[in-house]
C-alpha cells in the first residue's frame, strides 16, 4: 500500500474519532450553548473569549514541546528517553506556570473583562491539558490513534454530561424541591458551570494518562533537554503568533467596536457562533494534522520524501477545497447548529472557511522549517502574519465590525501559506504542483459564487437550493476526476 494511502487511512482513523468527539460538541454541546444563551449573547461572548485565552495559555504551556518530541523520539531507541525528559520539563514547567498565572488572575481579568474565577478555572484547564500533551503525543507517534480517540471522547463525554448536569439536571431537580441540588444551582452562574464541567473533563483526562507516566522510568536527560529546547524555542513565537492570529478578534471586537460593551459583546458572541460554523473544516484540517506530523517526521529520510510531501500537499488541497464546497452549499442545514439570534453572522462563514483552509494548507507547507531545524524562519514567517492580523484587526474592526475580523483573519492565513512556500522552496523545494492546488480552489469559489447567483431565482425554496446545489457539488468532484485521472490511478497503486 502507497504511503499516501496510509496517511489517508491514519487520517482517516483520526477523522472518525475527531469527527464522532467534535459531533457531541458541534451538534450537541455547541447548539445547546447557543440555545441557553439566546437571549444573552454577551455571555457566549465571554465564553468565546475565556477559550481564546485558552489558547494563547496552551502554547506558553506547552512551549512547542510536541514538535521537539517527535522530532527527537523518532530515532530508533530513543522513544522512552525523550518521553521521560520530556515529560518531565513539562510537569516541572506547568507547576511553576500555573502558580504564576493564578497571581496574576485579578490583573488578567480585568484585562479581558472577566471575572477572575473564570481566569482560574482556564489556567486549571491549560494546566491538565499542558501535562496530558506529551502522552497523546506519543500515541500518535506510536499509531495508537483508537486509544486516542477513545482519551479523546471521555473527555467531550464528561464534559457535555457535566454542562447538562449543572444547567438540565439541577435546575430540574431543584424546582421539585431538592435541597442539595438547589444549593449548586444558581440561575446567575451558568457560564461558570460550562468552566467547571470543561475543568472536570480534562482533570478526568489526565488520570486516564497517569499510567502511561507510571510505565516508564522517568529520568532527565539534560543534554538532550537542551536540544529539543533550542529546537522548540521559536516554535514558542511560532505557537503565541498563531494564537494571535487565529484568536485576537475575541479578544478586540469588544474592545474596538464603536458601540457600549454590552453590544460589542453581544456582537463578539454573534461572531463566535458563525465562527463555529468556519471550524467544522477542522474536523478534516485536525485531523490530517494529528496524522502527518508523526508521519512527516518517520519519512523524513526517504529519498523520495519531498514527492511523498507534495503529493500530500496536492490531496489537502482537494479535500480542503471540497471541504470548503459542502459547508458553504449546505450552509441552509449547518446554520442550524446555532440559535437563530446568532445566525446574522453567517455572512462571515464563506471568509473564514476560506481562511481556515488556507490556515491547512500552511500546515502542509510549513513542515520543511521544522524537518530542517530551521524553526527559527517559521517564527518570522508568524510574526509577520500575527502583524498583518493585529493591523487589519485595528483597522477593519472599528470600521466593519465582526466583518472586519473575518477579512483580517483571510489576509493573515493567506499570507502565511504563500510565504511559507515560497521560502520554502528556497531552503527545502517541495515539488508542489502549485498550479493543480490553486485551480481546485478557483473552481470551488467559482461553484459557490455560481450557486449564490442561482439562488434569487430558487425563490427560497430549501428543496431547489439542495438540490441544484447537490448537482453543483457533483459537477465539481466530475471535473477534479476528469483533471486528475493519472493522478488518482497512481495514488491508488501499490509499492
Amino acid at each position: 500500500m502507497s504511503l499516501i494511502k496510509k496517511l489517508a487511512g491514519e487520517t482517516a482513523i483520526y477523522g472518525i474519532s475527531n469527527i464522532l468527539n467534535r459531533l457531541l460538541n458541534y451538534i450537541i454541546i455547541t447548539p445547546y450553548l447557543t440555545y441557553v444563551f439566546n437571549e444573552d449573547q454577551g455571555e457566549y461572548g465571554d465564553h468565546g473569549m475565556m477559550y481564546a485565552f485558552a489558547a494563547f495559555l496552551m502554547v506558553i504551556f506547552t512551549y512547542g514541546m510536541e514538535t521537539a518530541f517527535f522530532r527527537f523520539a523518532n530515532k530508533k531507541g530513543e522513544l522512552d528517553r525523550v518521553f521521560s525528559t520530556a515529560s518531565i520539563s513539562l510537569i516541572s514547567s506547568t507547576i511553576l506556570l500555573s502558580t504564576f498565572f493564578l497571581l496574576l488572575a485579578p490583573q488578567i481579568a480585568a484585562w479581558l473583562l472577566n471575572p477572575a474565577l473564570y481566569i482560574r478555572y482556564f489556567i486549571l484547564i491549560v494546566a491538565f491539558d499542558a501535562l496530558a500533551a506529551i502522552p497523546f503525543a506519543r500515541l500518535r507517534l506510536e499509531n495508537r490513534p483508537i486509544r486516542f480517540a477513545f482519551y479523546k471522547a471521555i473527555n467531550i463525554v464528561i464534559n457535555g454530561g457535566m454542562i447538562l448536569f449543572f444547567l438540565e439536571l439541577c435546575p430540574y431537580l431543584t424546582e421539585q424541591g431538592s435541597d442539595w441540588a438547589s444549593q449548586i444551582y444558581d440561575p446567575e452562574r451558568k457560564l461558570e458551570y460550562v468552566f467547571l464541567a470543561n475543568l472536570m473533563a480534562s482533570a478526568a483526562t489526565i488520570l486516564l494518562l497517569l499510567p502511561m507516566y507510571f510505565k516508564i522510568k522517568l529520568a532527565f536527560d539534560a543534554a538532550l533537554w537542551k536540544k529539543m529546547t533550542w529546537y522548540a524555542a521559536p516554535l514558542i513565537i511560532v505557537g503565541i503568533a498563531g494564537m494571535i492570529n487565529q484568536l485576537s478578534d475575541r479578544i478586540l471586537i469588544p474592545q474596538l467596536m464603536t458601540g457600549t460593551l454590552e453590544s460589542n459583546k453581544e456582537q463578539l458572541g454573534i461572531y463566535n457562533a458563525a465562527v463555529k460554523i468556519a471550524v467544522l473544516i477542522n474536523l478534516f484540517t485536525q485531523a490530517f494534522k494529528f496524522a502527518a506530523e508523526p508521519f512527516f517526521f518517520r519519512h523524513s529520510d526517504r529519498v523520495d520524501s519531498r514527492q511523498i510531501y507534495a503529493q500530500v500537499g496536492q490531496a489537502f488541497a482537494f479535500v480542503g477545497s471540497l471541504a470548503f464546497l459542502g459547508l458553504l452549499l449546505y450552509l441552509d442545514v449547518f446554520q442550524f447548529i446555532i440559535a437563530s439570534n446568532f445566525r446574522e453572522g453567517l455572512v462571515i462563514a464563506p471568509i473564514m472557511i476560506l481562511a481556515y483552509l488556507f490556515l491547512g494548507l500552511y500546515f502542509n507547507f510549513s513542515i520543511w522549517f521544522k524537518i530542517t531545524d530551521q524553526t527559527y524562519i517559521g517564527a518570522i514567517i508568524s510574526v509577520c502574519g500575527a502583524v498583518i492580523s493585529l493591523s487589519l484587526n485595528f483597522t477593519l474592526i472599528p470600521q466593519l465590525g465582526y466583518l472586519g475580523a473575518a477579512w483580517a483573519s483571510f489576509s493573515c492565513f493567506l499570507f502565511m501559506a504563500v510565504v511559507s512556500y515560497l521560502v520554502g522552496r528556497r531552503y527545502y523545494p517541495i515539488p508542489y504542483p502549485i498550479g493543480k492546488m490553486i485551480l481546485y480552489i478557483t473552481l470551488a469559489v467559482a461553484v459557490w459564487w455560481l450557486s449564490e447567483q442561482l439562488r434569487p431565482a430558487l425563490l427560497g425554496s430549501f428543496g431547489l437550493i439542495f438540490l441544484v446545489n447537490t448537482l453543483l457539488l457533483i459537477v465539481y468532484l466530475l471535473a477534479i476526476a476528469m483533471l486528475e485521472r493519472p493522478l488518482l490511478r497512481k495514488m491508488l497503486k501499490r509499492n
